[in-house]
């Protein structure tokens, strides 16, 4: 039965949101609070108990996030840094060929972005991009939209980039999980809006390189790609073997407690991303030539954006806290299960609502796992499922960049597109990656 006082509560908190940012241009961060605060008052919370689900909500997110993008921000920096992001991308453009280029870029963003920021990884490789497009004479986009669509869909689903993290983390997702279903779902979707649109999209818009006075064709002393690899794929693998090995598939009698408990430490992802820090810090800085000055300059400017979503995902924890303490979780998780309307998406939807309106994947992301952690309370749902649960809220809120994208501009602007070109093929392909994701996740969960 719906209580239309706290359903009211509910839709007014959303509404005060996405008025806060997109009237008022108030930032995420203080929205969120305003939005937390007023679904309290208006459900009939006490004075006193909106401040302790406030300071619950903020405290129980923000123990694991601001750990792990934390020290994820600084790995993908050092990376970026050390130049690992272009050897790679040449290393598969190579051993890909010239026909299979958009392939290879795929490829590139998808791996490229596990560690680093989908805008700085972008920024990185377009000089790539550039330069494939003046040896081929065909249409820029037949390059730029299978590395935008790696990039777009490893920096969504698979963690350690932020926005995963924040959902798994609010949610209450095992990330070893999402890791694994991120990859699953991610791989088709990327082959579906990358290489597979860029090859129609190229033949009805022909974009050429833009000329730049920064564009130059520097060779660099890279970093061999097997070290890359093997950098990136450390955190990764740390993490997965602890799921594996810690869930009930594996028994006692096959690896020891002892052993277990050892991998549940090194898997952990602050451990796992302490010691991939460490390795890059040594290899890739240290070895290379850096000073220790001049990493830890590397590392204190990483931690800018770091900043901003670890406090946008506190935010996001106050809401969701303020939505279990008013009971308003409990009675849409209760109104789904009489209605036949699916927890997944549920999800979805409210991820993609937010994200047209308002423009951030990442307040969309956050925003929908919110409101979609308290329908989990009380109810017994398998790590994939969750894990499901978070890929379906990422795929949502990847849909339709449009003006009120900071992306939408970015892409626009290095690719020398006009705001119609732009729509059709960016906008198009995120709309793409967002249906096509879903639609896999929806088909795994009928087997999970």
């Amino acid at each position: 039965m719906l209580d239309y006082n706290l359903l009211l509560a509910i839709f007014s908190g959303v509404a005060i949101l996405l008025v806060l940012i997109l009237r008022f241009k108030i930032q995420a961060f203080i929205a969120l609070l305003i939005a937390s605060v007023s679904v309290g008052i208006i459900a009939g919370m006490p004075p006193k108990e909106i401040l302790t689900t406030m300071q619950n909500g903020m405290g129980g997110t923000l123990g694991f996030v601001a750990l792990v993008v934390g020290l994820g921000a600084i790995f993908g920096s050092i990376l970026e840094q050390s130049g690992g992001a272009e050897a790679l991308a040449n290393y598969l453009l190579a051993k890909f060929g010239e026909k299979r280029a958009s392939w290879a870029l795929m490829l590139t963003g998808f791996l490229v972005a596990i560690p680093v920021f989908f805008d700085v990884a972008f920024i990185i490789l377009i000089p790539l991009i550039y330069s494939l497009q003046r040896k081929t004479k065909k249409s820029l986009l037949l390059y730029a939209i299978p590395l935008l669509a790696g990039l777009a869909i490893t920096h969504s689903f698979i963690p350690p980039t932020p926005g995963p993290v924040a959902v798994a983390d609010i949610l209450k997702a095992d990330l070893g999980w999402v890791i694994l279903l991120g990859f699953i779902v991610g791989i088709p979707t990327a082959v579906i809006c990358g290489p597979l649109f860029a090859n129609y999209i190229s033949k009805k818009i022909h974009i050429e390189a833009p000329v730049l006075e920064n564009d130059s064709n520097e060779v660099k002393n890279y970093p061999a790609v097997q070290l890359i690899l093997s950098i990136i794929g450390i955190p990764i693998v740390l993490i997965v073997a602890n799921t594996v090995l810690n869930s009930p598939l594996i028994g006692n009698e096959v690896v020891s407690k002892s052993i277990k408990e050892w991998v549940g430490l090194i898997g952990n992802p602050f451990i796992a991303l302490i010691i991939a820090n460490l390795i890059a810090w040594y290899v890739l800085g240290i070895r290379r030539g850096l000073t220790k000055e001049e990493l830890l300059k590397i590392a204190t400017k990483s931690m800018a954006p770091a900043g901003l979503i670890i406090l946008l995902t506190g935010a996001g924890g106050v809401f969701k806290q303020m939505l279990i303490n008013t009971g308003s979780g409990e009675m849409l998780a209760n109104y789904f299960a009489s209605s036949g309307i699916g927890i997944l998406f549920f999800a979805f939807f409210i991820a993609v609502l937010v994200r047209i309106l308002q423009g951030s994947a990442t307040v969309a992301m956050i925003t929908a796992a919110g409101v979609t952690a308290p329908l989990l309370v009380d109810t017994t749902i398998s790590e994939g499922s969750k894990a499901l649960l978070v890929i379906a809220i990422a795929s949502g809120a990847s849909v339709m960049s449009h003006v009120n994208d900071s992306g939408f501009w970015l892409v626009g602007k290095y690719l020398g597109l006009t705001e119609k070109q732009t729509f059709k093929s960016w906008t198009v392909m995120t709309t793409i990656l967002a249906l096509s994701s879903f639609l896999i996740v929806a088909i795994l969960s009928i087997f999970i």
